[in-house]
C-alpha cells in the first residue's frame, strides 16, 4: 500500500506543510509534528503500518520514526480512549499526594494505569516522571492541558466537565 493510499490527502499536505518548515535534506525535523497530525487523524494512536508510511514519505529510516515515536510519552502505540489523562509522579507531586490522585482517578473511572475506559472515552497514561509544573504540585495533564493543585473534588469536577462536553 502507498502512502498516499494510507494518508488522506489533507493529511499530506499538512505533512508537507511542515517538511517544508527545514531544508530538504532535514526530513527527520519533521517526525514529531508529522506524527502528532497521523495520531490525531488516528483516533489517538500509531500503528506499525503508519510510522513505516511516513518514513516511507520522509524517505528516511523506519527506526528514525519509531524511535521519536517511542521515547516521547505524547505517542500511543496501541488504541487508547479519546481523553488522555497523565497524572505527574515525580516527587513534588509524590509529597503531595498524586498517589492518591492516581487512585482516585483509577476507582472513579474504574480502570487501572494504562487502560482505557470502556466506552474509550478516557485513557489513564502510564505514570509521568516529570510534567514540568512543580509550583503546582499534585498535576495532572488531560489531552495536554494542565491541571493543578488538585484534590480529589477538583479532579471529579474535571473529568465530570469533561465526559459531559
Amino acid at each position: 500500500m502507498k502512502t498516499q493510499d494510507l494518508f488522506p490527502k489533507n493529511i499530506l499536505k499538512e505533512i508537507d506543510i511542515v517538511r517544508s518548515k527545514f531544508p530538504e535534506d532535514k526530513s527527520k525535523s519533521s517526525i514529531i509534528e508529522s506524527l502528532l497530525l497521523i495520531q490525531h487523524n488516528n483516533n489517538g494512536f500509531l500503528s506499525d503500518k503508519l510510522i513505516a508510511s511516513l518514513a516511507n514519505y520522509l524517505n528516511i529510516n523506519k527506526i528514525d520514526v519509531y524511535e521519536v515515536a517511542t521515547f516521547y510519552s505524547m505517542f500511543n502505540l496501541k488504541p487508547v480512549g479519546k481523553i488522555t489523562i497523565s497524572v505527574c509522579t515525580n516527587v513534588s507531586c509524590m509529597l503531595r499526594n498524586s498517589d492518591g490522585i492516581i487512585d482516585h482517578i483509577e476507582k472513579k473511572l474504574k480502570i487501572k494505569i494504562g487502560e482505557s475506559t470502556k466506552d474509550n472515552k478516557f485513557y489513564l497514561k502510564d505514570e509521568m516522571e516529570c510534567l514540568a509544573a512543580c509550583n503546582g504540585a499534585p498535576m495532572m495533564q488531560v489531552n495536554h492541558i494542565n491541571y493543578e493543585n488538585l484534590t480529589f473534588e477538583k479532579v471529579d469536577n474535571i473529568l465530570d466537565e469533561i465526559a459531559n462536553d
